[in-house]
């Protein structure tokens, strides 16, 4: 089967190319995906529901958020830019943004190596737990420009599952070593190669879905050829996947990068955080009787993430006054379910959402 063409959805052709195929796709409503994941009887990388429009509400967190989080933004990437220049020197970096929570994260490193004159390309292909890496779409990045100076983008690690992912899916090619370069902006689980930091903090894109993140849907798993996604022109009228780099571009440029350290490669150092985030998963799982810990998602955006996709059970909050979780409170609130504060029991992540049972 001949691969889609890449493109850049909202962003500009510069900033990205996607590597997945746009199909239709009849959409699932959100209780029966849930009950055909939860059965086994379907996949959940096979099926979308409609993703809603953001509400007002949704829209002002965001917006705040993103004035709020713009200047962290802009150093943690300068942090993260420092440190894959100094990583690989005079060679070309290969960004790969794991669609879709990588790609905001991708742009803004593309853009600051650009203006930092390092060479670099970025590209946006799918990853799907239990099945793994998009291989034809890695394939055809690796013909292109070889695998030693390929550095995988996401946003965020939540219980780690994506970067065993990646392990299983790279073991048997060559170029890429027995620890994935993955790239990150926050690490709370304590497994990413390169992060700029550790803390679970209210990132402005991990609120937002196909809005931030070119108008494309989460992949869909395909057989043969790119994973497929859905182009998502019904939330044209609030997309601002552009704006939301542009923000944390102006906010870069007038920082004073001699005095912004490199991220460094991490290692025995995230030995704590690990642990500590399985402790967490292990309680939670005993706690609430949770067979399968993919119900369980920490830190703000999968818990954020899970309310607005799944089916909520449980919503946990370190501290309910933390503004990093007034948009988790209020979609909460939407759906009816209540906000536990629990302290220090969910370790070191501000909030974690628990899928209901429904099968």
């Amino acid at each position: 089967m001949q691969d889609a063409e890449p493109f850049h959805g909202a962003y500009r052709a510069t900033d990205v190319q996607f590597l997945l195929k746009p199909v239709a796709l009849e959409m699932t409503p959100v209780e029966e995906k849930e009950r055909l994941i939860q059965s086994g009887v379907r996949h959940y990388s096979e099926m979308l529901s409609q993703e809603p429009a953001p509400t007002a509400e949704h829209l002002n967190i965001f917006y705040r958020s993103l004035d709020d989080g713009a200047p962290r933004m802009a150093r943690e990437v300068v942090m993260l830019a420092k440190g894959l220049a100094a990583e690989f020197g005079d060679k070309p970096v290969v960004l790969v943004s794991l669609v879709r929570a990588g790609v905001p994260l991708g742009v803004m490193l593309q853009r600051t190596l650009s203006d930092m004159g390092k060479t670099s390309c970025h590209y946006g292909i799918s990853i799907i737990r239990d099945r793994g890496i998009d291989a034809a779409a890695l394939a055809w990045i690796e013909q292109r420009h070889g695998a030693e100076s390929i550095v995988f983008v996401d946003g965020w690690t939540g219980k780690g599952t994506i970067t065993g992912e990646l392990v299983a899916s790279l073991r048997h090619r060559a170029g890429y070593g027995d620890m994935p370069r993955l790239v990150v902006l926050a690490d709370p689980a304590g497994c990413a190669w390169l992060a700029a930091s550790d803390d679970d903090w209210l990132i402005p894109f991990g609120i937002m879905g196909a809005p931030v993140s070119g108008l494309v849907s989460r992949s869909i798993w395909a057989e043969s050829g790119f994973h497929g996604c859905v182009l998502c022109d019904h939330l044209k009228e609030f997309e601002c996947s552009q704006q939301l780099v542009d923000t944390v571009d102006d906010c870069r440029r007038r920082l004073n990068s001699d005095e912004i350290p490199a991220a460094i490669p991490l290692a025995s150092q995230q030995n704590d955080q690990r642990d500590s985030s399985l402790k967490v998963v292990k309680a939670l799982c005993e706690k609430y009787q949770v067979s399968s810990i993919n119900r369980i998602k920490p830190g703000i955006a999968e818990a954020t993430r899970a309310v607005l996709r799944r089916v909520p059970e449980h919503v946990l909050v370190r501290d309910k006054s933390d503004a990093n979780v007034s948009l988790l409170i209020h979609l909460a609130a939407q759906k009816g379910i209540p906000v536990q504060e629990v302290g220090s029991a969910i370790g070191q992540y501000s909030a974690v959402t628990i899928i209901r049972k429904v099968v």
